[in-house]
């Protein structure tokens, strides 16, 4: 980690902003603006960065106070419109949060984070607990997908939730303590821009899904830290998007997890392992869309 020079996050100011990428959201972005000033004390900027929403309510969002809407020219995925809102924002933001905007703030959760990130200064993104609307936890803070892990959460995490591949990449049970790990899901993250500015921000390669591991992995290779924070709690509605477009999303949630690890197992001499990985993704994500549309 002798990489990281932590000073260099004096070259931004302490503010804080939050960006939350928008595409016809609904009633539940309300939802996230009415609950975030309960999350800090601080004051905060909000970026809606729009990929095309058609329901007008980014549009009158915008009126509140402290409420900019970013445009984007058409859908350009999460990643991307992440890294445009943040942005538009000046150099006195040191701090943004990437957030859904089907999260429900709690009282206090983001000075949760910011107080973390004193504990941790080598940390370069900070994640809260994530419950989800049943009250369950999400797990949030994952290891890294390796061929191993991957293969067996891959085949097993359907018909065998709690087998060993599973619970050893989604760490389930280390929910209680405040600790390092490998990812932190996007839907609610705390950055420090400095440590963003060193990885040129997300990878816009991804359209949907697993820039969030992307960036964790990036952001650890540069020397920083994915620290997870689980005094700080919010709600993740989750599914709004997904639900509208299932059978695309579950088709680019493949086809992103490819491009992740085709680009950990680079080369020519491991071509073939490639070709082995495009083919058993391909083959899962048909078959998981079939059986979407056979639950619809």
């Amino acid at each position: 980690m002798d990489n990281v020079d932590v000073r260099d996050s004096q070259s931004y100011g302490d503010g804080l902003a939050v960006v939350t990428v928008t595409y016809s959201p609904g009633e539940l972005l309300e939802r996230f603006l009415e609950t975030l000033p309960k999350a800090t004390d601080r004051q905060v900027r909000v970026v809606l960065a729009d990929n095309g929403s058609t329901d007008g309510v980014p549009e009158r969002a915008a009126e509140r106070p402290g409420v900019e809407l970013a445009r984007m020219a058409g859908n350009l995925g999460y990643g991307s419109a992440a890294n445009r809102g943040i942005a538009e924002l000046g150099e006195e933001f040191g701090w943004v949060v990437v957030a859904n905007p089907d999260v429900e703030w709690t009282a206090g959760s983001l000075d949760e984070l910011l107080a973390a990130t004193e504990r941790w200064p080598r940390g370069g993104a900070f994640g809260p607990l994530i419950r989800q609307p049943d009250g369950s936890v999400y797990p949030s803070a994952r290891a890294l997908p390796s061929l191993g892990r991957g293969a067996g959460h891959a085949l097993l995490g359907g018909v065998w939730p709690e087998n060993p591949f599973t619970r050893a990449y989604r760490r389930s049970t280390e929910s209680t303590s405040e600790r390092t790990a490998g990812w932190l899901s996007g839907s609610c993250l705390l950055l420090r821009r400095a440590a963003l500015d060193s990885v040129t921000g997300f990878d816009p390669r991804y359209f949907m899904y697993f820039e969030d591991v992307d960036l964790g992995d990036r952001l650890a290779r540069a020397g920083w830290l994915n620290v997870y924070v689980p005094d700080a709690e919010v709600v993740h509605i989750g599914g709004h998007a997904a639900s509208r477009a299932s059978a695309r999303m579950l088709a680019e949630h493949h086809r992103s997890a490819y491009r992740y690890l085709a680009d950990r197992y680079s080369g020519p001499a491991l071509a073939p392992l490639r070709l082995a990985l495009r083919a058993a993704l391909g083959t899962r994500a048909r078959l998981a869309v079939r059986a979407a549309e056979r639950q619809r």
